[in-house]
């Protein structure tokens, strides 16, 4: 894994956590145990700290960053889809981040909550708990899904991460 200390802040990345050798992790970023990082994802925690939760999964391609005034936290037992950009937000725990969507400063999206696919989450946005978010911007529709049709997902990702840990192997 590409792990970086900047300036004397060194990434806290658990034992049990799996980080991708190509993925990026940077400074003030903490990683809690069973949560994964797949390949191409950055944690870039130069100006703000960005905290992942246990048994949480930031998919390929995801960008986390974090400004002075605003950390990046995401909660345990959540899944960030494919490409997400999580900048300066609060995700609680049991959410879904959708691929390609985009949550930005001050931003908090209440747990067990789905912001769909593609979805921008604008400044400020207070997601309320059980919440589907979609469009751009996005805006809180009905929904009858919990977050328990995703849970399922959590838990394939830390037994995925356990197994990426245990049999990746570069071969070239």
């Amino acid at each position: 894994m590409t792990v970086y200390r900047l300036g004397d802040v060194t990434p806290d990345i658990h034992e049990s956590a799996f980080v991708h050798p190509d993925a990026v992790v940077i400074g003030a970023v903490t990683i809690g145990a069973d949560a994964s990082v797949w390949p191409g994802a950055v944690l870039r925690g130069d100006y703000g700290r960005i905290t992942i939760g246990e048994r949480t999964s930031v998919q390929d391609g995801t960008v986390v960053h974090a400004t002075a005034e605003n950390p990046t936290v995401i909660g345990s037992d959540c899944v960030v889809g494919h490409t997400a950009h999580l900048e300066g937000c609060v995700v609680e725990a049991r959410c879904l981040i959708g691929s390609h969507s985009v949550v930005l400063h001050d931003v908090t999206v209440g747990s067990e909550s789905v912001v769909a696919a593609g979805a921008v989450v604008t400044h400020g946005s207070q997601i309320p708990p059980h919440s589907l978010v979609a469009g751009v911007p996005a805006r809180v529709r009905a929904s009858d899904r919990t977050f328990d049709e995703f849970s399922r997902t959590v838990d394939q990702y830390v037994q995925n991460g356990r197994r990426y840990a245990s049999s990746l192997e570069e071969v070239r």
